[in-house]
C-alpha cells in the first residue's frame, strides 16, 4: 500500500513531485535568492545552475529594474512595489499562501518584453531554516483576452492582429489551446425545435 509513511526515500519522492509540476517553481530565502528551482523554471531562467543559484530572482529573470541600483535586485525604487518580493516577504511573516498578479518588464535579446506573472508564494520549512516556495505562471495571453477584442457584431467572428477573421472557437483554441463541446441553450432549443421542447411555438 502506498502511503507517506512507507515511502523509502522521501527526498527522491519529493524531488519527483516538484519536478512534475509544469509551472516554474523556485525556492528562495528572505533576500529572494534562488536556492533551488525545478525543470520548468530552467526553461524560464535559461541559465545553468551555477549562474542561477544564490542570485536574486529579478537578476536571473532579467527584470529591467534589477540593474537600476548598484546593489542589484531589491534596491531600486521600483523594487518596493515588486509583487514577487512583497509576496515572499508576506510568506516569511506567516501568511500561508499569497497569490498576486505582477506585470514584469524583462530584457530578452536586447528587447524589453512585458509579461504578466501570477505569483504564488507559500512558506516552507527545511530543517530549522525558513524558506519560501514561489510558483510563477505566465498569464499574458489570458490578460490580453481580458482587454478589448474586435468582434463582428453580426456573425461574432474575431479579428486577429493580422486582420484575419476567425470563429470564436477557432480564435480561443489558437490563443489558449482549449477545445469546445457544443450544445444548445434552452432559448435556442425553443426557437429551433419548438415541437421537441413542448413550447409549441409560444
Amino acid at each position: 500500500m502506498f502511503t507517506r509513511d512507507n515511502i523509502k526515500n522521501k527526498k527522491n519522492f519529493c524531488n519527483a513531485v516538484v519536478e512534475a509540476i509544469p509551472l516554474p517553481v523556485l525556492v528562495v530565502n528572505a533576500d529572494v535568492q534562488i536556492l533551488y528551482y525545478n525543470s520548468a523554471a530552467s526553461v524560464l531562467l535559461g541559465s545553468e545552475p551555477e549562474v542561477v543559484i544564490r542570485r536574486r530572482a529579478g537578476e536571473v529573470l532579467h527584470c529591467i529594474h534589477s540593474t537600476e541600483a548598484l546593489e542589484g535586485c531589491g534596491y531600486s525604487p521600483f523594487c518596493t512595489d515588486c509583487i514577487i518580493r512583497d509576496s515572499v516577504n508576506q510568506s516569511f511573516k506567516g501568511q500561508k499562501v499569497s497569490r498576486k498578479l505582477q506585470k514584469m518588464e524583462m530584457l530578452q535579446k536586447k528587447n524589453v518584453v512585458e509579461i504578466y506573472l501570477l505569483v504564488t508564494t507559500a512558506p516552507l520549512q527545511y530543517g530549522k531554516k525558513p524558506l519560501v516556495m514561489v510558483l510563477l505562471e505566465d498569464v499574458s495571453e489570458l490578460r490580453a483576452l481580458r482587454q478589448l477584442i474586435p468582434i463582428c457584431s453580426r456573425c461574432k467572428k474575431i479579428r486577429d492582429d493580422q486582420d484575419y477573421w476567425h470563429h470564436v472557437e477557432e480564435y480561443l483554441r489558437d490563443q489558449l489551446d482549449v477545445d469546445f463541446t457544443h450544445s444548445i441553450c434552452p432559448e435556442c432549443a425553443r426557437e429551433l425545435y419548438p415541437g421537441l421542447t413542448g413550447d409549441k411555438g409560444k
